[in-house]
């Protein structure tokens, strides 16, 4: 089973992208991605 998963700018906190992640991964996702408000590549956290 899949979960949806939202992820969340570290730099403007801007929730840009969503994905799924597999239910038995304990560990948060963290993801290199282009944010449109920085208007540059950060790092992109999985939400609560």
């Amino acid at each position: 089973m899949r979960k949806k998963v939202v992820l969340a700018c570290e730099v403007c906190f801007s929730r840009n992208y969503s994905t799924m992640k597999k239910d038995n991964q304990n560990e948060r996702l963290e993801v290199n991605k282009f944010c449109k408000v920085c208007n540059s590549h950060t790092v992109h956290k999985e939400t609560k």
